[in-house]
């Protein structure tokens, strides 16, 4: 069987889909800062907290990986 897409923190897809809901904007800057990625983490607090969380859920939901548009 193969292995569940994990993003958030490597939890399994349905965790990071009911945790994306509830708490999205806090989930996708906290994963940003735990993957090192300063840079991405500050833009996403500033900016990016209200829209790209609804982005990322449906991509979540989907794809299973969230948005990453900064890499650094």
């Amino acid at each position: 069987m193969a292995r569940a897409s994990k993003d958030y923190f490597d939890l399994p897809r349905i965790v990071s889909v009911i945790l994306c809901f509830f708490l999205g904007p806090l989930m996708g800057i906290f994963a940003r800062f735990a993957e090192g990625k300063i840079v991405a983490g500050l833009l996403r607090f500033f900016f990016g907290w209200n829209i790209i969380w609804v982005i990322d859920f449906i991509l979540l939901l989907f794809t299973g990986k969230i948005l990453r548009v900064v890499n650094f």
